[in-house]
């Protein structure tokens, strides 16, 4: 498998969202498809962040291209974004879902009710399944040990609006694999 580095999120984050569909998320001995992202802009895009979150701001500007962005979303679970910097517009990629490859016997052996990641994912169940909490906001997980992206079969992902959000739920930034039983919300 080919590595995906830090050059690949230099691109604007839908190019980015779109692209990492097919591609193998690894965390810790554990590694899945990417059947489900959406994209985010730090700039004019209400849903983001960045858009009432100073820290939010800060962390764009300080941090490296590919850095993990985790957060706590409404005091329940934790979110799993990429730094995305490049382009024309910087952002972020939230990893909505993915679907298991190798390494379920770990998954299972840390959170005991990972069987909810094969039947339709999201976004706090992925973190929730590999034990990903706020302790790695800020990591730069493509080169740490046992972590990374790398390339996988490329298809031609579907697009529909991003989900669990109040604004600008009218942009199409939400990308999935169209075969997959691990999405979150069906297109």
């Amino acid at each position: 498998m080919r590595a995906i580095w830090e050059d690949f999120f230099t691109q604007d984050p839908v190019t980015c969202a779109r692209g990492l569909i097919g591609c193998q998320f690894v965390w810790l001995g554990c590694v899945g498809r990417i059947v489900e992202t959406e994209a985010y802009d730090s700039e004019g895009d209400p849903a983001c962040h960045t858009w009432f979150r100073p820290g939010a701001r800060a962390f764009v500007e300080r941090q490296a291209v590919g850095d993990a962005y985790v957060y706590m979303n409404y005091g329940v679970h934790w979110l799993f974004n990429i730094l995305v910097k490049g382009g024309k517009r910087s952002g972020f990629v939230l990893i909505r879902a993915i679907e298991p490859v190798s390494g379920l016997e770990l998954m299972k052996q840390r959170r005991p009710g990972v069987k909810e990641l094969l039947l339709g994912a999201g976004p706090g169940r992925l973190t929730r399944a590999l034990g990903i909490d706020g302790e790695v906001h800020g990591m730069s997980f493509l080169r740490a040990e046992g972590c990374g992206i790398f390339r996988g079969k490329t298809l031609e992902p579907i697009a529909g609006p991003r989900i669990g959000i109040s604004r600008a739920t009218d942009l199409l930034w939400r990308f999935g694999d169209p075969d997959s039983p691990s999405l979150s919300r069906k297109f």
